[in-house]
């Protein structure tokens, strides 16, 4: 133990003074922030400039009040309306195919930002809006709701009624969703709340793993290229180096997550937010440990045969896509966290830790799940610690051409 200790504390130590390591502890909060913040932050910005929108009106009733609901219900901040809306071409008789035509080379020729293309009646349900830019998802929004308040004021005045109904007819709802717990009791706990909650643990889970499992297959490497570990095996077995790396390094990335979570801690407090109950924080950080450590022992088993940096980012890209796929599925598995498929998946160890951390904070797997997953969890780590130190015992002492499959589970299989 004394040994391992030793080597924990060389690899610690090693890798906390590192300048790389002071600024990442400090940048990736930044980093994570600004990625959740700022896009927001720009979607949510005005534009800077009137847009011009040509509309293609055969029936000739729907460009006028449609051009006139966008041009005074939306203004920029110097009060100039938002939109200006241009009819192309209005009336019976339009040539729709040429009117198409000359509106495509006003938008070719930046004279206009787009175009709204009407059915022969104005009353169609397909209606297009054609652009340069397709990504623009609050004007298609605007269009679509302004064109349907004037085509159901339009059959209202052709029914004879009076065209102010419309606004007593129309109710305005705020569907809230609210979490219940177990014993059916409200908790104060919205969509926002959960989703955020599971995605900042997926992510702590992702950047932990990947930053730890580079630095654990970077370190067998260049000990391995400069013959240092050739000295260190004199010293101590290939299992307590192999351990004493792990725990080290085990502690830097707990040193991460510490310290990242006191700042997420303080802004909670700050802010007067409450991401996550204790019990399932609790719950969570059994599985943030249990991923952690059976990631690290697939991430020195991967590493210990490699002989070159270039083999190692191959590897390592590909551990990586297995923690994507959780991230991937936050979405679906939030909207039917017992779906069978999505407990399935929780059961495969390679995805466990993220699949749980989605569905604890939204609906509390049985009793039975959590126990079973726990369980297969630690097998997991057991057996892939076995399989990684017979790995590790051969391949760290191995030069030039890399081994292949049959001959690493060779390895495994004799011990």
């Amino acid at each position: 133990m004394s040994k391992i200790l030793a080597v924990a504390r060389w690899e610690y130590m090693e890798k906390v003074k590192s300048k790389i390591f002071l600024i990442g502890l400090l940048v990736t909060p930044l980093i994570m922030v600004g990625m959740g913040v700022l896009p927001t932050l720009f979607v949510s910005q005005q534009d800077e400039r009137s847009k011009i929108i040509g509309v293609i009106d055969p029936s000739g009733r729907v460009a006028g009040p449609f051009a006139e609901r966008m041009q005074n219900r939306y203004t920029l901040k110097n009060h100039q309306p938002n939109y200006v809306v241009i009819p192309l071409s209005s009336g019976t008789g339009t040539d729709v195919e040429e009117a198409v035509q000359d509106a495509n080379a006003r938008v070719a020729h930046d004279q206009i930002d787009g175009y709204v293309v009407l059915g022969p009646d104005g009353r169609d349900s397909i209606v297009e809006y054609r652009s340069k830019v397709i990504g623009d998802f609050a004007i298609a929004a605007r269009i679509e709701e302004n064109l349907k308040a004037v085509l159901a004021e339009q059959r209202v005045v052709s029914l004879g009624l009076d065209p102010s109904i419309l606004q007593q007819l129309v109710v305005k709802l705020d569907v809230r969703m609210t979490k219940l717990s177990q014993k059916g009791e409200k908790e104060e706990a919205g969509f926002e709340r959960v989703f955020l909650s599971a995605y900042v643990f997926l992510m702590m889970l992702f950047l932990l793993i990947v930053t730890s499992g580079q630095m654990l297959v970077r370190s067998v490497i260049e000990e391995k290229a400069n013959r240092i570990v050739e000295v260190l095996v004199s010293s101590c077995s290939p299992t307590e180096l192999m351990a004493g790396k792990v725990l080290g390094l085990s502690g830097l990335g707990l040193t991460q997550m510490g310290f990242w979570s006191l700042i997420g801690v303080a802004a909670s407090l700050q802010f007067g937010m409450n991401l996550i109950d204790l019990s399932q924080a609790l719950l969570l950080v059994v599985y943030f440990i249990l991923g952690y450590l059976f990631y690290a022992a697939i991430f020195i088993a991967a590493g210990s045969p490699l002989n070159t940096e270039q083999e190692a980012q191959q590897i390592t890209s590909y551990l990586v896509l297995l923690l994507i796929l959780p991230i991937v599925l936050a979405l679906p598995a939030m909207k039917d966290p017992g779906a069978t498929w999505i407990k399935v998946l929780t059961f495969i160890p390679f995805l466990t830790p993220t699949m749980m951390a989605l569905r604890i904070p939204i609906q509390m797997p049985a009793l039975w799940e959590i126990l079973l997953t726990v369980v297969i969890m630690l097998f997991s780590i057991w057996g892939g610690m076995v399989a990684a130190g017979r790995i590790f015992r051969i391949g760290i002492l191995m030069t030039g051409k890399s081994p292949k499959i049959k001959e690493i589970l060779r390895w495994i299989k004799n011990g």
